[in-house]
């Protein structure tokens, strides 16, 4: 499982190149015609042999591995053949519908249409028969493939609940020792064996030049080149600080602590190798040497990325510097136990040993691995915990960090104890696929970094600028990528994943229309093109067309939002008649669309319509000075569901634009700046009113916006309670500085009427106090003593004549006003 774990790394550097092999071998299968007929004969025989394979219990997982790969050969010719004669099957359906409907039952139709009608209906029935051959042929190679992938699913998972010999049980320990010094018994009589091989030792000799000058390569850089290299990162780190240029050429540098090890490996088993002694047992190890260096390696890389020597601020996990170094020894130990599971997996073939001995050799090392994967677990859930202590809010990177701490810690526990129980298979299942995910999740957190450190370089971008689009596109795009390596290193088989791949390239179907990736793409491409079209014409409308005519400011931007509005409509239908989806399967869909419209979608329709209505009619445009209801501010824009106003507190407020059609919309500026003001002015009683008219009439003259035809004018509007009320009325040549006119006017007004000495009153009202005394403290005065009833009518002609002298000294001071 690792092997097949490890080797699927490589398909990383295919998936983009897979998409470009698919997606074409989709569109021929969809457009071609003339395509060669498979040989039906041969494919009824091969399909009958494996009939009786999938009938035999003891067929081996190889064996149905192989028939599997020629039923997919056999089925991807079938699905091309299924298209053959499409274009001329089309031809004769048409001519058919050519000759008319045809006639009912009883109804004689003319002798040369019927004729006609037979010879078309027999080519078509003859052009059709191909391809419902392959039809068939297809639906059958798909079911066998089927059965055979469920049969080895269901061995795979039969095998992982195996219940194996326990491997504390020391009985099962003697098993062990027979497997290892049988192993290294014939290890040892291989090797005696090819030193006593005259042949062999004339070739050992031949190739000793080359054999010493692997080895002293070899050495000389696993000893002092890694470390060499190690350095050099680690000095580029340190000066390159936040630089990111530096950072970058660092991030590249590190690579070379994988490539270059490795390198020396192979060069280490390519010597072995060369040398012809060490037999197939050491063919084998020199095999599994180059597994266990990527493996090392590649641990000892990912903990110097995730638990760096010295922290800086773009570190990744926030821990102190004992537990970034107990994390890369972590990381070391990891290493180490994937190369020990490769080298022993190739010294101590399963496959040769019994179930006992197995699982006694592999529990050692995987409650190592265990132990480690657990200390790894704890410090990543160490890093959420102190990055729940910092004020700044949890990024989503903490929380995925947590999780996986925990996930791990608990895999890191429970597969030993289930090795210990027997569930060897199982426990090995969750215990090494999880090593090899984290080391995955440390290459894709080292390609989003690399990929974000790229674009910030290209593009300047500073520490303290908003992260950028384009970069995190493209890292959703890795980790898509990266989901069919991780779901190899979980024991998803490699003919599974290509099954998945297959039926991507075939598509699925939706009604009567078949979507597949190709039409994904081609939608995807022509919207696009389209999409960009529309924004080019609207650009030349905008900057080069529509200036030099003589529509206003809002008419060309109505001109223009609805070319885009067009645009994207077009493309679309464009677009999904590229595609060949065919929209009259969606009549039903639109039917009940057109339910929810009326009842749910009542008001966006409604928004939508009447912004349309705004575009077309423009009663209102942008730039405008608009009141609606109590809003009342200028318009900056105007969509198709709402209007944007802008007030005069530099408030925004949206309206939708059925209001703006509905309502009542007062627009000032619209057709005409023009506009009049009123200001209301009260002088007090017995004021001149000749002079106040005069003096009024004047600063209206004096104003520059007011108009001449008609002139403002001045008017004795009423008697007041208070005052004496005038109104001064003008028309401005622009409405919109109404306000500062008017506050002009008004402080004008009041520097006249001082000179002149007219008066402008105010209200005044008098209080009368029923117990004064309570506010200043004192205690209420005693009630009056009751009064008999013939001492009231003396007191009540007192308060009559009291009120009548009130009454004549206020018309006495008012005759003297």
């Amino acid at each position: 499982m690792l092997r097949r774990g490890l080797a699927a790394l490589c398909l990383m550097l295919c998936l983009g190149l897979a998409g470009a092999v698919v997606l074409p071998g989709a569109g021929v299968a969809q457009t071609g015609n003339q395509v060669a007929a498979p040989d039906y004969d041969a494919w009824r025989s091969f399909a009958e042999r494996v009939e009786r394979v999938l009938d035999a219990p003891m067929a081996s997982d190889g064996l149905l591995t192989e028939l599997r790969a020629e039923l997919v050969a056999y089925r991807t010719r079938f699905l091309a053949a299924q298209d053959t004669n499409t274009s001329r099957i089309a031809t004769l359906r048409e001519q058919i519908n050519a000759l008319g409907p045809p006639p009912e039952e009883g109804v004689s139709e003319a002798p040369d249409l019927a004729a006609r009608r037979a010879e078309l209906a027999e080519q078509l029935t003859t052009l059709q028969a191909p391809g419902i051959a392959a039809q068939e042929a297809f639906r059958r190679a798909d079911g066998l493939i089927r059965q055979i992938d469920t049969t080895l699913r269901e061995r795979q998972a039969e095998a992982l609940l195996t219940l194996w010999p326990s491997p504390l049980n020391p009985v099962n320990w003697v098993a062990a020792v027979d497997a290892i010094w049988g192993t290294t018994f014939t290890f040892g009589t291989q090797i005696v064996g090819a030193l006593d091989d005259p042949a062999r030792m004339r070739e050992f000799r031949s190739n000793m030049p080359v054999v010493i000058l692997l080895l002293l390569l070899s050495g000389f850089v696993l000893m002092r080149g890694r470390a060499w290299i190690e350095k050099v990162v680690t000095r580029l780190l340190d000066e390159g600080g936040a630089q990111r240029s530096k950072r970058l050429l660092a991030q590249l540098m590190s690579l070379t602590q994988i490539i270059v090890p490795v390198a020396a490996v192979f060069a280490l088993s390519l010597a072995i190798e060369t040398t012809s002694l060490f037999g197939d047992i050491g063919s084998a190890l020199t095999g599994a040497m180059v597994y266990a260096g990527i493996g090392y390696f590649t641990a000892r890389w990912a903990g110097r990325q995730m638990f760096p020597i010295r922290e800086s601020s773009v570190s990744l996990l926030r821990l102190p510097a004992p537990r970034r170094r107990e994390g890369r020894l972590m990381s070391n130990l990891v290493g180490l136990s994937l190369a020990i599971f490769f080298i022993g997996r190739a010294y101590l073939d399963p496959a040769l040993h019994s179930d006992a001995a197995n699982a006694v050799i592999a529990f050692p090392l995987m409650v190592l691995a265990g132990i480690v994967l657990f200390r790894l677990g704890a410090l990543l859930s160490m890093h959420f915990r102190l990055s729940l202590t910092d004020d700044q809010e949890t990024r989503f990177f903490d929380r995925v960090i947590g999780a996986l701490g925990k996930i791990a810690m608990a895999i890191g526990l429970g597969s030993p104890v289930f090795a210990a129980v027997g569930y060897v298979q199982a426990a090995q299942a969750m215990l090494f696929p999880a090593i090899m995910s984290l080391g995955m999740i440390t290459a894709l957190i080292f390609l989003t970094e690399f990929v974000s450190d790229t674009y910030d370089s290209l593009t300047r971008r500073g520490p303290d600028d908003p992260d950028a689009l384009i970069p995190a596109l493209i890292n959703f795009a890795l980790v898509l990528l990266s989901l069919p390596l991780f779901a190899l290193i979980w024991g998803m088989r490699l003919t599974e994943l290509l099954e998945f791949l297959q039926i991507m390239r075939e598509g699925f179907t939706l009604g009567e229309t078949r979507i597949a990736p190709g039409n994904i793409l081609s939608f995807v491409i022509v919207f696009t093109i389209g999409y960009v079209l529309t924004r080019m014409v609207q650009g030349a409308l905008g900057s080069s067309v529509l200036p030099k005519t003589r529509i206003d400011k809002g008419g060309q931007k109505a001109i223009i939002s609805g070319t885009g509005y067009i645009g994207i409509f077009a493309a679309a239908l464009v677009a999904i008649s590229t595609a060949g989806i065919d929209l009259s399967g969606l009549a039903i869909v639109a039917g009940a669309l057109s339910v929810g419209i009326g009842f749910g979608l009542q008001n966006i329709v409604s928004n939508f319509i009447s912004g349309v209505i705004l575009l077309i009619e423009r009663p209102v445009a942008e730039g405008d000075w608009i009141e609606v209801g109590n809003t009342m501010g200028i318009v900056r824009a105007i969509s198709v569901r709402s209007t944007r106003i802008e007030t005069f507190d530099r408030t925004d407020v949206i309206v939708p634009n059925a209001d703006l059609i509905s309502g009542t919309v007062t627009n000032w500026t619209r057709y005409s700046s023009l506009g009049r003001i009123t200001i209301k002015v009260g002088v007090a009683y017995g004021s001149d009113t000749r002079k106040v008219e005069r003096i009024l009439k004047e600063i209206g003259d004096a104003q520059p916006l007011a108009l001449l035809d008609p002139p403002p004018s001045v008017i004795f509007n009423d008697f007041g309670a208070d005052a004496l009320e005038f109104e001064m009325r003008m028309v401005l040549s622009d409405v919109a500085f109404g306000l500062s006119v008017r506050t002009e006017i008004r402080h004008q007004i009041a520097e006249r009427f001082r000179e002149e000495g007219i008066e402008i009153p105010f209200a005044q009202r008098d209080i009368w106090l029923r117990n004064p005394e309570v506010l200043r403290g004192e205690p209420p005065a005693p009630p009056p003593p009751p009064e008999s009833f013939e001492q009231r009518e003396p007191t009540e002609e007192l308060r009559r004549d009291d009120i009548r002298e009130v009454m004549e000294a206020q018309s006495e001071d008012d005759t003297s006003r």
